[in-house]
């Protein structure tokens, strides 16, 4: 079977399930990542034959994208801030919005001299890690602690600070409760989270490839208290942020301004709402 031939086939199948361009671009990352194909030198050999061991695990990865698996569990991995990430459904795959969050404050972190002096940060919720290896990356001198309530999770988080040369120190505590004297002792100087954020109610909004196989934990918040995070997160930032720190949140685009006000009440300062590329509020800075 040539390449033309294969990724023909791909979408065919795949573009009732997904719509015609996701479809393409589900190929084209399968056939990249299988075949180690960079896009100029795929263009030119096309209309070649499919090495054997090749096409069988392509067609392998097909059968499980109809099935409705991420294509990013199926791979083992996903690209984030130009960093390779080990994902699995023990993690959330990160998104595009909380890549932007990271960029907001990388640029805030590099504004109060990042670069050149040693900051405490705190990452909340870490997931994959994500968060807090993209912002040891681009700034080497920072002191990263990140918290998740998953052993599991976190597991995969310290597989991603070994993938990407980062030094994180990992802390399994659950921020509703906290209990780790570590944290708890510590004043930070930027606290980062992207907690669970969609309601139950939303659920059924959601497509299929989502809620089958992430981490539901990661996910939802009861329909009585959407802010439940926000307001665990806030009380805990205003006793361990020092002075004039920052925290930077991801929240659901239907409570962006709910999410102002509280901040505002709890006392924190130039509170900052932010729209993502997709014009959906998406992210908060704020300063205690």
């Amino acid at each position: 079977m040539t390449f033309i031939e294969a990724e023909r086939k791909f979408i065919d199948a795949l573009s009732p399930i997904y719509g015609p361009e996701e479809a393409k671009s589900l190929t084209w990352l399968s056939i990249s990542f299988v075949c180690k194909l960079e896009r100029a030198k795929y263009l030119s050999i096309k209309q070649e034959e499919i090495p054997a061991d090749d096409a069988e695990q392509l067609f392998k990865i097909l059968e499980q994208l109809i099935q409705g698996r991420p294509l990013q569990y199926i791979l083992g991995e996903t690209e984030f801030y130009d960093l390779i990430f080990k994902v699995n459904p023990d993690v959330l795959i990160p998104r595009p919005e909380t890549e932007e969050l990271v960029d907001w404050a990388l640029i805030t972190i590099r504004a109060i001299n990042g670069e050149t002096e040693v900051l405490k940060i705190l990452d909340i919720g870490t997931g994959s890690a994500c968060i807090p290896v993209s912002i040891k990356k681009y700034i080497p001198l920072a002191d990263i602690t990140a918290i998740d309530i998953s052993e599991s999770a976190l597991n995969t988080a310290r597989q991603n600070a070994d993938l990407n040369q980062t030094d994180i120190n990992f802390v399994h505590d659950d921020i509703l409760k906290p209990s780790n004297l570590e944290l708890i002792n510590t004043k930070y100087d930027l606290i980062l989270s992207n907690p669970p954020y969609v309601t139950n109610s939303e659920k059924e909004q959601m497509l299929d490839n989502v809620l089958k196989h992430e981490p539901h934990t990661a996910l939802f918040v009861p329909d009585i208290d959407p802010l439940l995070f926000y307001r665990a997160i806030a009380d805990f930032a205003l006793n361990h942020l020092k002075k004039n720190g920052f925290l930077f949140l991801e929240i659901n685009e239907k409570f962006g301004q709910e999410t102002v006000k509280l901040l505002n009440e709890k006392g924190f300062i130039e509170v900052e709402l932010r729209q993502d590329m997709g014009g959906k509020d998406r992210m908060i800075r704020a300063v205690l």
